[in-house]
C-alpha cells in the first residue's frame, strides 16, 4: 500500500483504531473520508484535522451501504483506498443465553457490513491505476476469547473471506491487506481502553504504520504484539495459547 497521495474511505472513523488510522494517513497527505454512525464523532475527529472529511454511514443497513458508496464515489471520484475498519465486540454467556440480538448484530456489523460495502465499492476501486482494500480482523481470528465468540468467528471469517478476495482479484489494480491487531486499548469493549493486557493505541499505530512504510506490499499488517496468537497453530502452541488468554480473561 502506498502511504501518501490516496483517498482513503475508513469506517468507524470517528474514534479508537479507525480515527488513529485516519489521523496518521491525514498527516501523511492522503485526502481521508472517515464513516461512521455517530455524527458528534465523526465532527469532533473532522474538526481537529482541517481537510479530512466525513460521512455518517449505518454499517448495518444495506441500502444505507449503497447510497453511501454511491455518494462517496460521487463526491471523491480518486478513491481508491477502503479500510473497513468498523465494528462491535460483545461478551456472551453461551450456556444463558436466549436472545441473539447481539449476535445478530455482531455478525452484520463485522462480516456482512464489509462484505456489502466492499461489493458497493470494488467497481470503482477497480477503475483506478491501483487501490487498496484493507480489512482489519483481530488476534482472535487465530486464538478466539471464549467470552466473546460471535465476535472471535466474525474475526475469522473475515480473515478467510480476505484470503479469498485477494486471490480472486490477483492480476487487477487491487491489493488486498489484512490488518491484524492484538488487544488495543481502545474503547471497544467496557474497560479496554485502561486495560494492562491490552497494548497502548499510540504504540500501535506507530508501529503499523512503520510495517505500512517498510512493507508496502505486505499481505498482513501484523505488530510483534499480535504474533502470540496469530502464530499459535503454525508453531504447535494452539491449545496452550487457547488456555493461557481464556485463563487470563476469566
Amino acid at each position: 500500500m502506498q502511504t501518501s497521495g490516496n483517498t482513503i474511505v475508513i469506517t468507524g472513523g470517528g474514534s479508537g483504531i479507525g480515527r488513529a488510522l485516519a489521523e496518521a494517513f491525514h498527516a501523511l497527505d492522503n485526502k481521508v473520508i472517515i464513516a461512521g454512525r455517530r455524527k458528534n464523532a465523526l465532527d469532533e475527529t473532522t474538526r481537529a484535522h482541517p481537510g479530512m472529511s466525513s460521512m455518517v454511514l449505518d454499517i448495518e443497513d444495506p441500502a444505507a451501504i449503497k447510497a453511501f458508496a454511491t455518494e462517496v464515489v460521487k463526491a471523491h471520484p480518486s478513491v481508491n483506498v477502503l479500510i473497513n475498519n468498523a465494528g462491535i465486540m460483545r461478551a456472551e454467556t453461551l450456556t444463558e443465553q436466549t436472545d441473539l440480538g447481539d449476535v445478530e448484530a455482531t455478525i452484520t456489523t463485522n462480516l456482512l457490513g464489509p462484505i456489502r460495502l466492499i461489493t458497493a465499492l470494488l467497481p470503482a476501486l477497480k477503475k483506478q491505476p491501483r487501490s487498496t482494500i484493507m480489512t482489519v480482523s483481530s488476534g482472535l481470528a487465530f486464538v478466539p476469547l471464549a467470552m466473546t465468540p460471535t465476535y472471535s468467528a466474525t474475526k475469522a471469517a473475515v480473515h478467510s473471506y480476505t484470503q479469498s478476495l485477494r486471490h480472486q482479484l490477483k492480476g487487477t489494480s487491487v491489493e488486498v491487506v489484512e490488518l491484524v491487531p492484538p488487544a488495543v486499548q481502545t474503547e471497544l469493549m467496557p474497560g479496554q481502553d485502561k486495560s494492562p493486557h491490552a497494548m497502548p493505541l499510540a504504540d500501535y499505530i506507530s508501529e503499523v504504520m512503520s510495517i505500512v512504510k517498510a512493507k508496502p506490499d505486505a499481505a498482513e499488517i501484523c505488530v510483534e504484539r499480535v504474533n502470540f496468537l496469530r502464530l499459535a497453530e503454525a508453531q504447535g502452541r494452539f491449545d496452550q495459547t487457547f488456555d493461557a488468554l481464556n485463563q487470563a480473561r476469566r
